[in-house]
């Protein structure tokens, strides 16, 4: 199963081919090379190790970017119980 992340485009690169995405509050860049349509700042994007997938429209970014925000915090909830048990 591949997973694609919803990025908001921060700049793009014209003459790499790349664009500076935020993702989660971590910034990378990433490849344009996948895609057949202009990208631009301020729009959603997927993805998917190191490219761009697709554009994704605001509300359902927002929307995955809450759950896997969720997925994140209940992990670290588990991390730390576990740790917890470890130390009993």
């Amino acid at each position: 199963m591949c997973l694609a992340i919803p990025s908001k485009v921060v700049s793009v690169d014209k003459s790499n081919n790349t664009a500076m995405l935020d993702t989660m509050g971590v910034r990378r860049e990433a490849s344009l090379d996948l895609m057949s349509e202009e990208v631009h700042v301020g729009e959603y994007v997927l993805l998917h190790i190191g490219y761009v997938m697709s554009k994704i429209d605001e509300e359902s970014a927002k929307e995955s970017l809450k759950i896997y925000d969720e997925i994140v915090k209940a992990m670290e909830e588990e991390e730390r119980e576990l740790a917890e048990a470890n130390k009993a």
